[in-house]
């Protein structure tokens, strides 16, 4: 008998225990493991079940033998936690792309040909220069459409050639899209036509947001199971948005007020989930 879930946006598919299985793999979780939790999601499916329902399932099955494994396995809505703001993301972003070789600015104001723009993340080395324009979104439902990618190739064309730094690489011919979530399908079709660049948790297929973060190697300091909300919304008051962060300062744990018993074992499942 098949089960129908309920995706965030609303829409239903059928359950595909591989889809499961797939994603506790990449977090690193054992076959042991794997067919455990699969066994105990399945005798609670029911008809219309949410997937974030699921998720929560999963993650806390995980989170019980092994914190490292269920910070792993929740990256996607750890990103949801870089907010409200967006701020947190666009220094996310800045620090992802420091990871791969750039040098990045984040919310540079640059003067177009006809308008004035704030660019969320500026990145260059030096054979290679781009900008973005980031799209934070809250909710896994949430979706960037063709209206963003048409204002944002808009964008592009007014500053088409303007240099984000002295160097001759600097000038200004690509600007990529970027959003925590997903694009629809119409966004991703103009953006082929016109040669707009975008980047989300699944696109482009084999180097998209999640493949870039995991290859890199960097997590939110919002993935760490050990820390409280209160203890998230402090650190990235304080510019603190990388997991690695907190193992080079370690004092800021005790200066947002956490716990000398707590900041050990904080430490611990960054060290293990950072694997340093």
């Amino acid at each position: 008998m098949s089960i129908y879930v309920t995706k965030a946006d609303g829409s239903g598919e059928r359950f595909e225990v591989n889809k499961l299985k797939r994603s506790l793999r990449r977090a690193g979780a054992s076959n042991q493991e794997i067919n455990s939790i699969i066994l105990e999601v399945q005798s609670s499916l029911f008809n219309g079940i949410t997937t974030q329902a699921i998720y929560r399932k999963a993650f806390e099955l995980l989170r019980a033998s092994d914190s490292p494994l269920a910070a792993r396995y929740s990256l996607r809505r750890a990103l949801f936690g870089l907010g409200p703001t967006g701020f947190p993301f666009e220094d996310f972003l800045a620090k992802l792309f420091q990871t791969e070789g750039y040098t990045t600015r984040t919310r540079v104001e640059l003067k177009g040909k006809c308008a004035t723009h704030e660019l969320d993340v500026a990145a260059y080395n030096e054979t290679d220069s781009f900008v973005v324009e980031a799209k934070f979104h809250s909710s896994p439902g949430v979706k960037s459409d063709l209206q963003v990618a048409l204002y944002t190739y808009a964008r592009l064309l007014d500053l088409k050639d303007q240099k984000i730094c002295r160097q001759d690489v600097c000038g200004i011919k690509n600007l990529i899209l970027v959003t925590n979530t997903k694009f629809t399908s119409a966004a991703e079709n103009y953006a082929k036509c016109v040669g707009l660049s975008l980047l989300s948790w699944n696109y482009p297929k084999g180097n998209n947001l999640q493949d870039r973060i995991e290859k890199a190697g960097i997590f939110p300091i919002t993935a760490l199971a050990t820390l409280s909300q209160r203890d998230k919304v402090e650190l990235l008051r304080n510019g603190i948005v990388l997991c690695r962060e907190i193992l080079k300062k370690p004092h800021i744990l005790n200066n947002i007020g956490v716990s000398s018993k707590k900041i050990d074992t904080v430490l611990s499942e960054a060290r293990q989930l950072c694997k340093q």
